[in-house]
């Protein structure tokens, strides 16, 4: 870690293609931003990446929880810890835990 021109530490991202910071699995605070962003997103017209003739219900929650489930949200996370260093995981690698308790 080195300090930046203004004093500050500036931040490292670890590149690996395995999760090490945190869980395997999207957390529950994660998996709510991500529904919520995503059904914001769908409310304000963005293009739905599913096909919708399966729905009955058309709402932009339950879409976004599909899109989830399916696994087609072009999406990272990004988990920091407090020593600044960060790993930028994309959502394919992350089990969604709830999804499974579910079915």
């Amino acid at each position: 870690m080195t300090l930046g021109t203004d004093g500050e530490k500036e931040s490292l991202e670890i590149v690996t293609n395995k999760v090490v910071i945190g869980p395997d699995r999207l957390t529950r605070f994660e998996r709510a931003r991500i529904v919520g962003a995503r059904a914001l997103q769908l409310s304000m017209g963005a293009p739905v990446l599913l096909s919708l003739e399966d729905f009955e219900n058309k709402s932009p929650l339950i879409i976004a929880e599909m899109e989830l489930r399916a696994k087609v949200l072009p999406l990272s996370i990004r988990r920091e810890q407090p020593n600044k260093t960060y790993q930028i995981i994309p959502l394919q690698r992350l089990r969604d835990i709830q999804a499974l308790r579910e079915i």
